[in-house]
């Protein structure tokens, strides 16, 4: 068996190799910024980075979207507007945005957004009854998105034990798949609240099939301020506030384990 100095000596050894190791990653990162600017940046739908020079990059309106041929590749705006694709869309706004002189209404595009796929059409009201019974259809969805996930092995190995959990415990059922989606949407920048934009996954795929998704959704933001917390989404869904806890800090210090 190895003596106390020798493990105290190897114990040194070992950090200084993890400290080397970290030492190589960060000047392999410098490295590669010093070569891609555009490599840390980070730029919104519709824009692309641009690299000015070796250290300096800005993103840009996308300049051509590609031309889509699949009817599917379509989208409705929240102006009724059928677009080409979601690119064009966002290209649009940046144009506005940005003051370049391609912009066709400001006034109009400044501020469009993707509201569902498929060409605009007239959709059906959403009745009070259907509304009453939305939030447990909403809840089954999002709980059986997650089971389906987990059984295809496409969610992350730091929301799966979430998943398991739910499986055995009926309560928890729909508080950790209401919390799952929770902190899946609140994307960039993680400030606590899904914004407007950030129900775009949720919304858009369900508009053509549950027409009672964007008055559900809206009534979520109770304080109507574009944002919603874990405690009105967990309210919309008819969860006792006792269940809900804020799990996203966990799950993201889990997933950035997982990458190193």
């Amino acid at each position: 068996m190895l003596e106390a100095d020798e493990i105290a000596e190897a114990a040194e050894d070992a950090e200084v190799t993890v400290e080397d190791g970290r030492n190589e990653v960060g000047s392999k990162r410098q490295s590669l910024l010093r070569m891609d600017p555009c490599m840390d940046k980070h730029c919104g739908a519709g824009r692309v980075c641009k690299a000015i020079d070796e250290d300096t990059a800005e993103c840009v309106c996308v300049e051509v979207c590609d031309e889509e041929v699949d009817p599917r590749r379509k989208v409705c705006t929240n102006h009724n507007e059928t677009f080409g694709s979601d690119c064009e869309v966002y290209q649009a706004r940046c144009f506005c945005d940005s003051g370049d002189a391609r912009c066709r209404n400001a006034e109009k595009y400044q501020h469009v957004h993707v509201v569902y796929f498929g060409e605009c059409r007239e959709m059906p009201e959403c009745k009070k009854e259907d509304m009453a019974d939305f939030p447990r259809r909403m809840r089954d969805w999002l709980f059986n998105i997650m089971r389906d996930l987990a059984d295809r092995q496409e969610l992350p190995s730091h929301y799966l034990k979430m998943q398991r959990e739910a499986e055995t415990n009926h309560t928890l059922r729909w508080t950790n798949a209401a919390i799952w989606k929770w902190c899946d949407l609140d994307g960039h920048p993680h400030d606590r609240a899904v914004s407007r934009h950030e129900l775009f996954p949720i919304k858009a795929p369900l508009m053509a099939l549950e027409h009672c998704i964007a008055p559900f959704l809206d009534s979520c933001d109770r304080d109507n301020d574009h944002k919603i917390t874990l405690i009105e989404w967990g309210k919309c869904l008819e969860l006792n506030e006792e269940d809900l806890e804020d799990k996203c800090d966990e799950l993201a210090e889990t997933k950035k384990s997982e990458q190193y």
